[in-house]
């Protein structure tokens, strides 16, 4: 039963998730929001939905290593797994001049969280200093950036992808709160830490929204789109979501994840930014590196 809970969660994570971005990706072009922008935004803060309220839920129910290590969990993944298959499938170009900004958000934002991890508690001030980065970046972000697009798309009426967008963060509330229930039983089932779930199972699992946006993305060619989801995911997963986790109630932090992960998801993050400073791309040789490390980081875990 335990196993059949835990994959109806997964299951309304996904259906939610996608209702989700269907609407808010339909409100972004109603006010004429450009692609990267919808990327960094809009599509990358939605597809990190079920990892805010995944990691919410999960310190409110008393398992903050699963919270911490779904936040961090999901910056390994979105860049060793989701990039990885992304460029497989479709080698992504990268305009750097016009990502450095994110990419020096995202890199300040891990050393931030290191900072934090070091003090065995992410405190409520520090949840609201987190916030506040994220408030300036998303003002920074947005500031001029509408226009009007060249090839103009027809969108579903405005009420409609409002709809879609609500249905979809109620249904991805209920795939939450079925995810993380099961999951500790499972860690406990299993005697596999909360802190390896999080990192692993939970993470990838709340990743999923992120891999499916950004696969379609790069079989459409639109790299835009899906490199934005992978910078604006990972901005948002410790600016907001830590942020709004740790203002809500403070989060202990599990040792490893200073002594480790966190190292991990940074190194992960300045291997991004070389690609994208010096090549500028992403080929299908460096998408199979990524994806090993990816292979690699879960057999040191004892999962792979």
């Amino acid at each position: 039963m335990t196993f059949i809970l835990f994959f109806a969660g997964l299951a309304g994570l996904l259906i939610g998730g996608e209702l989700l971005i269907r609407g808010a990706v339909g409100l972004a072009q109603r006010f004429h929001v450009p692609p990267l922008v919808i990327g960094l935004t809009i599509l990358g803060f939605g597809t990190s939905t079920p990892e805010l309220l995944v990691s919410l839920e999960a310190a409110l129910s008393g398992s903050p290593a699963l919270a911490l290590g779904n936040v961090v969990g999901s910056n390994i993944a979105n860049i060793l797994l989701i990039l990885g298959l992304s460029s497989l499938i479709v080698p992504m170009q990268l305009d750097f001049p016009r990502l450095r900004r994110e990419f020096m958000v995202m890199i300040g934002a891990t050393i931030v969280l290191w900072l934090m991890l070091g003090g065995g508690v992410v405190a409520r001030p520090e949840g609201m200093l987190l916030l506040a980065g994220l408030a300036a970046y998303l003002w920074l972000s947005l500031k001029g950036a509408r226009e009007i697009p060249e090839n103009p798309v027809a969108c579903r009426p405005l009420w409609q992808s409002a709809i879609m967008a609500l249905g979809g963060l109620v249904v991805l509330m209920g795939g939450a709160k079925a995810m993380v229930f099961s999951a500790s039983e499972i860690a406990r089932m299993l005697g596999v830490s909360e802190a390896v779930i999080g990192l692993t199972i939970v993470a990838v699992g709340t990743s999923l929204p992120e891999l499916v946006a950004s696969i379609m993305a790069a079989m459409r060619k639109h790299p835009e789109l899906a490199i934005g989801n992978i910078l604006g995911s990972n901005i948002f997963n410790i600016l907001g979501i830590l942020g709004v986790t740790a203002t809500v109630t403070p989060v202990p932090v599990d040792p490893r994840f200073s002594a480790f992960d966190v190292g991990l998801a940074l190194t992960a993050a300045l291997a991004f930014l070389a690609l994208a400073a010096l090549p500028g791309r992403v080929g299908r040789i460096a998408g199979g590196g990524l994806l090993a490390s990816y292979g690699g980081y879960l057999a040191l875990l004892g999962l792979g």
